[in-house]
C-alpha cells in the first residue's frame, strides 16, 4: 500500500487546465523525485497534494485516507510538510520565531534542527529577511521539519543557490534519508544529486505523468526526451 498516492489527477486554474492525468505513488520511507521541464505541472501537483489547489478529477490518498476534501491546514496536521519554492520565510520574524511559529509536538525540535543546520543556531536572533538565500532555504527546511511531518515535500530547494550552499542542502537531505523514517518528495533539476538520494522517479510532461520507475532505470532516451533543454 502506497503512503502517498495520486491517481488520474486533473486540475485547473480557472478555465485553464494544468494537469491532465497525474499518477504518483510513494512508499513510506522512500524518496521520490518529481521531474520535468519548467512549466510542466510539478508545482501544481504539489499544490494538489498539499490541498492548496482543488483537483477536478482523480483521487489523492495520504496515509490510507482520501484527502481530496481536506483544507490545507488539515492536510498539514496529518503530517504533510512543505518547503515551498521561493522559501517564503517570515522576513519580519527572527530565525527562532520562524521555527517556533510552525512547531508541533514530536521528535523535531530546536535542538535537532540546529544539529542539521548549525548556522540557524548561530543566527537565532537574526531577522529572517537579513539572511542569505542559502540560509533562508535552510530556515524553510527547518521550519517544515518543526511541524514534525511524515511526508516532507521540497519544491526546488536548491534553485538559485551558490554551489557550496547547494551541496549543504543536498547533504542535509541525504542525512534525513539515512537517519529518519521520513517519506520525501523532491522537485529538482539536479539529476546528479538526485541519483544519490532518490529511490523512485516520476516524470511529468504537459501536465501528465509520462514515465515512472526506479532512479537507476531512468535511461538516456527518457532524459533526452522529457528532461533535456
Amino acid at each position: 500500500m502506497s503512503f502517498l498516492s495520486l491517481d488520474g489527477i486533473t486540475a485547473s486554474y480557472g478555465a485553464s487546465q494544468a494537469l491532465f492525468g497525474i499518477d504518483l505513488k510513494l512508499a513510506e520511507g522512500e524518496v521520490l523525485a518529481l521531474m520535468g521541464r519548467n512549466g510542466m505541472g510539478k508545482s501544481t501537483t504539489i499544490k494538489v497534494i498539499c490541498r492548496l489547489l482543488k483537483h477536478s478529477g482523480g483521487r489523492v490518498e495520504f496515509a490510507g485516507q482520501d484527502i481530496g476534501s481536506l483544507p490545507a491546514h488539515k492536510a498539514a496536521r496529518m503530517g504533510i510538510g512543505l518547503v515551498p519554492e521561493g522559501r517564503r520565510c517570515f522576513t519580519n520574524l527572527t530565525v527562532q520565531e520562524n521555527l517556533y511559529a510552525s512547531a508541533r509536538p514530536g521528535e523535531w525540535d530546536f535542538g535537532k534542527v540546529h544539529a542539521l543546520f548549525p548556522r540557524l543556531e548561530e543566527r537565532s536572533d537574526q531577522m529572517a529577511g537579513s539572511l542569505s538565500g542559502g540560509e533562508q532555504q535552510m530556515l524553510a527546511i527547518g521550519r517544515a521539519l518543526m511541524t514534525n511531518p511524515r511526508l516532507l515535500i521540497l519544491d526546488e530547494a536548491t534553485e538559485g543557490l551558490a554551489p557550496v550552499v547547494r551541496q549543504e542542502i543536498w547533504a542535509a537531505i541525504a542525512t534525513l534519508k539515512k537517519t529518519t523514517g521520513l517519506s520525501i518528495l523532491v522537485v529538482d533539476k539536479s539529476l546528479s544529486e538526485l541519483r544519490q538520494i532518490a529511490d523512485q522517479v516520476v516524470v511529468i510532461e504537459r501536465g501528465k505523468s509520462v514515465w515512472h520507475g526506479e532512479m537507476g532505470a531512468l535511461s538516456a532516451d527518457v532524459r533526452d526526451q522529457y528532461l533535456g533543454v
